[in-house]
């Protein structure tokens, strides 16, 4: 189980990352992701951010621009994270949503 303090900043990260893609990114497909979980490392040094993204490339390609940005908002989120070593950031891309969707549309074919 985690601890109170890995979960405070596990909220934090998601809070500040979704906050950095919104109004610091320039590029366009960051615009596009929303972060849907944060998985810290009990030893705070590694961390899985799993998103969903808006647009219309594949995921693979997805998986690679958003992990080559990764620095780029390893970077930011070291200013205004209040611990003392930035985790490392491998984004994750979640597919829970499609997975859900296509559950639902087997149940309504049954209806």
């Amino acid at each position: 189980m985690k601890s109170k303090k890995i979960k405070r900043i596990e909220s934090d990260i998601l809070r500040y990352l979704s906050d950095i893609l919104m109004n610091e990114a320039s590029d366009e497909l960051l615009k596009t992701l929303t972060i849907t979980a944060v998985d810290l490392s009990t030893d705070l040094s590694y961390c899985k951010v799993y998103y969903t993204s808006l647009s219309n490339l594949d995921k693979e390609t997805l998986n690679k621009e958003v992990n080559e940005a990764s620095s780029f908002l390893r970077g930011k989120l070291s200013d205004v994270l209040d611990i003392r070593h930035t985790p490392t950031l491998k984004f994750i891309y979640d597919e829970s949503l499609q997975y859900e969707k296509r559950i639902e549309e087997i149940i309504d074919s049954f209806n």
